[in-house]
């Protein structure tokens, strides 16, 4: 048998992990494999010059035990216990896993009882109502898996931001190393773009014209664009895309009597413009920030000389809507509080669960103010430069009040009130539950408004306009929460939120230490969203936020 390339060997092992998966035993085996997988597939380097190099431990998520099933599977097309697992399942069960919420152990069940062996199968069972009447199967399941399979279907091959950005920074630098020749070796596709899942894994590098660089052989997820510097700019813009983005330039380009593609900006056969920043003065315009690049009228703004300056990382002052070991983080407040200082900011605001939330070890009364004890006696440490504000996750109950007693929110400096629960009420019923959670006057942020999770369960049904404007009409802050299974509120109502008059609040929704760095992933949303540093909450440095918590619970004690 012919030695496979990189591609097929991915998808070997990728198969080896999902019937690893409906094996079962330890789960943490198949998703290894899964990582490792999804490195493969973004590889830059040539497998078998890996392989030949005894390298492939470099390769993020591969060790000494997968390493030795790529060569197999790269020298043999196949693996003795791969061979022994297709015997156990057919090859259309695997379908069933791309489903959110679906187990592999409910997978194997469907197969099983019911004879399931592929995802149209199993979508054709669901509409018949067969699912539902199956032992150790049941109604919830059968809605769920109809809830999903549209997911399933349009989130297909693309990846999570934080795992986008960990095989495209390792393609990178394995680039730059095993062919220094090249330059300016840039990230470009729609993870470029700041989109919330990434399918268009793009990098971008200038070669030297003395220098004839080797193309890494395809993938399944990685594109390498090599151009030469004189036409760098242009091949970067159209990497980068969007599609839309670039036909409205194109367009443009036409009405001067101009014409742009992949070579540059031409004029009859003259080129004059090839880099990207060149290219759009030469069209009359600003240079359109890549995060803005999706045909959304972003051109158009930008001839008006209208687009927003938007917000970074560095216009960040402090971070909001944190959790500590009090309820389900895994660090004591010292220890987030510390690091958050470490990392240049000027406040951390804790907002653990509440007492409702017992699955997370939601606070009680008690335990609130001891927590706020320890506060206080941190602050004293800090001194005028840093500080603790104290808040609290607050559920939204579903009739919409939040679940202290009002001299006990009384207390905290910040309320986040979110929904962790009853998500299938109906649309109306759902949304007037968020208006008054925004109508307490003890609301300060209202905290993942949709509750989606991306890849795994969508948002529950909401009037999101209209809790907008009730926001904009309380003065309630809307989080942009940066988890990157969440990304909520999306980033295509961040405009009317402006429009509105809402201020938001990029929070990272940390349970770790690690995940404070998720704020990075909600200033990306911000950005996509055309959302400027002066309408961020936690844009504000301390005196200022301080000001502004404090103006609000004054309100508060006069309308008491």
């Amino acid at each position: 048998m012919p030695v496979l390339d990189t591609r097929a060997v991915a998808a070997l092992l990728r198969e080896y992990a999902q019937r690893t998966a409906l094996r079962g035993g330890n789960p943490y085996r198949a998703k290894a494999y899964s990582r490792a997988a999804d490195s493969l597939a973004v590889l830059a380097d040539p497998l078998d010059v890996l392989i030949a190099e005894d390298r492939l431990i470099e390769i993020p998520g591969v060790g000494e035990a997968i390493a030795e099933i790529i060569t197999k599977l790269h020298k043999t097309g196949t693996h003795p216990s791969l061979e022994k697992l297709r015997k156990e399942i057919p090859e259309g069960v695997l379908e069933m896993l791309a489903v959110p919420g679906l187990r592999p152990d409910k997978v194997l069940r469907l197969y099983k009882v019911l004879g399931i062996g592929s995802l149209s199968e199993l979508e054709a069972a669901a509409k018949d109502d067969r699912i539902k009447k199956a032992k150790g199967l049941g109604a919830a399941l059968q809605t769920k898996i109809l809830q999903n399979l549209a997911i399933a279907k349009s989130g297909e091959g693309r990846l999570h931001l934080h795992r986008a950005a960990s095989l495209l920074a390792h393609a990178k630098d394995s680039i730059q190393k095993s062919q220094p020749q090249l330059k300016r070796v840039t990230i470009a596709g729609d993870f470029r773009r700041g989109c919330e899942l990434v399918g268009d894994l793009a990098i971008v590098a200038e070669t030297p014209k003395t220098v004839k660089a080797a193309k890494p052989s395809p993938t399944d997820g990685l594109q390498i664009c090599l151009s030469d510097r004189k036409h760098f700019g242009a091949t970067l813009l159209f990497a980068t895309g969007s599609a839309s983005h670039i036909e409205q330039l194109k367009a443009l380009a036409a009405e001067k009597g101009m014409r742009l593609d992949t070579d540059g900006l031409h004029k009859d056969r003259t080129l004059i413009a090839g880099e990207e920043v060149e290219i759009y003065r030469a069209l009359g315009l600003p240079f359109i920030d890549p995060e803005l690049r999706e045909g959304r009228g972003e051109v158009e703004l930008a001839l008006k000389g209208k687009l927003p300056k938007l917000i970074t990382d560095q216009d960040l002052r402090g971070i909001l809507h944190c959790h500590t070991d009090a309820s389900d983080g895994t660090e004591t407040l010292e220890k987030m509080a510390k690091a958050t200082r470490q990392r240049g900011f000027e406040y951390f605001g804790v907002a653990d669960h509440s007492k409702s939330a017992h699955y997370a070890g939601g606070l009680s009364v008690e335990e609130i103010a001891q927590q706020q004890r320890e506060a206080d006696r941190l602050n004293k440490r800090f001194g005028k430069d840093f500080r603790i504000l104290k808040g609290i996750e607050s559920d939204i109950l579903a009739d919409g009040s939040l679940d202290y007693p009002d001299d006990v929110l009384e207390r905290f400096d910040f309320v986040v009130a979110s929904i962790h629960g009853r998500f299938k009420l109906d649309r109306k019923a759902q949304t007037q539950r968020l208006l008054r959670a925004v109508s307490d006057p003890h609301t300060t942020i209202i905290g993942h408004m949709t509750g989606r999770q991306l890849q795994r369960r969508p948002g529950y049904e909401i009037d999101i306009e209209k809790v907008l404007r009730a926001c904009s009409k309380h003065d309630v802050v809307v989080e942009i929460n940066s988890h990157p299974w969440r990304l909520d509120l999306d980033w295509r109502w961040h405009q009317a939120a402006l429009e509105f008059g809402c201020m938001l609040s990029i929070n990272p929704d940390a349970h770790s230490i690690p995940e404070l760095d998720h704020m990075h992933w909600g200033v990306e949303m911000a950005r996509k969203g055309g959302v400027p540093a002066d309408r961020v909450l936690n844009a504000m440095p301390l005196p200022d936020i301080t000001r502004y918590l404090r103006q609000k619970r004054r309100s508060l004690a006069r309308a008491a």
